[in-house]
């Protein structure tokens, strides 16, 4: 199963990364939003990225420019009949992916992989939403997607082996460490990342400690590079929810319910570093 035409589907910060790391590998890449414009600053975003690199002489001017030259501009979903594999990253609601998973079915030519970048919900409901669910498969690249080596790759229950072996050589192509992991909520890297932010913000909520502290804690003690709450902040705390509640919904145990403050502070838009503010402060860069 040969791949070198590649659509992403969502422009936003992990789309334009994954579109950017497709690229950077040699394949053809169809970068695909719901608005030309949200596409153009996702490019602008890969161009950033590129001119960084340059400046660090890591690539060269003309390997940013023959880089750049394999995107393809896409704001219709049809443009997947010309894809060997398509991988979503848009928004995190189950019922938006099975939605665009169910058109890319109609639109992507019989052979064509379909993937999604889902980082807690369900590969076989997705693929369910599909003619194809043995071609349908998870591939949840890390944040930012241009630096972070793991990409979780989820078989849901009907994919082949084909299918599998077939992604994990495109993500060995793409310089990322390919993992196995089966269809569970959250699978491997968010059932153990998120509970421990929410057992952060839990010890915030019950006074135990400062957030300052709790963050000092697990750099100095626990050797993490960045604090838990910190981590929140850039993650996002509504991601940070909408994942408990997954996992929580998933597996039917309190263990992952979402602490309040959680709850509260992305009622109040207080959603990490995107806003501005989440458990601290981040001043726009225009003040």
């Amino acid at each position: 199963m040969q791949i070198e035409k590649v659509m992403v589907v969502g422009a936003g910060q992990m789309g334009a990364g994954i579109a950017q790391v497709c690229a950077q590998a040699g394949y053809q890449v169809y970068l695909n939003d719901m608005k030309e414009d949200i596409v153009e600053k996702g490019l602008g975003v890969i161009a950033k990225n590129l001119e960084r690199q340059v400046q660090k002489e890591r690539i060269s001017s003309d390997e940013k420019e023959r880089i750049l030259a394999r995107f393809i501009k896409s704001i219709d979903l049809k443009d997947a009949k010309n894809a060997d594999i398509v991988i979503e990253a848009a928004v995190e609601n189950l019922k938006i992916k099975m939605q665009i998973f169910e058109e890319l079915d109609q639109y992507a030519p019989a052979h064509a992989i379909l993937a999604t970048n889902t980082s807690s919900l369900p590969i076989t409901e997705i693929a369910a939403a599909t003619k194809r669910p043995e071609k349908v498969i998870g591939m949840h690249f890390m944040n930012p997607v241009p630096v972070m080596k793991l990409v979780e790759i989820i078989r849901g229950l009907a994919t082949e082996g084909e299918v599998y072996e077939a992604v994990e050589a495109m993500t060995e192509r793409l310089k990322k460490v390919p993992v196995e992991v089966n269809d569970f909520p959250g699978f491997v890297s968010n059932r153990v990342l998120m509970p421990m932010i929410n057992e952060a913000v839990y010890t915030l909520y019950e006074g135990v400690a400062t957030k300052e502290a709790i963050d000092e804690v697990m750099k100095l003690g626990m050797n993490h590079p960045m604090g838990p709450l910190t981590l929140a902040d850039f993650i996002g705390l509504d991601t940070c929810l909408y994942i408990m509640e997954t996992l929580h919904e998933g597996f039917g145990d309190d263990k992952y319910r979402p602490c309040p403050l959680l709850r509260k502070y992305v009622k109040a838009g207080w959603l990490g570093k995107k806003s501005g503010r989440g458990f601290y402060v981040y001043p726009s860069k225009d003040k």
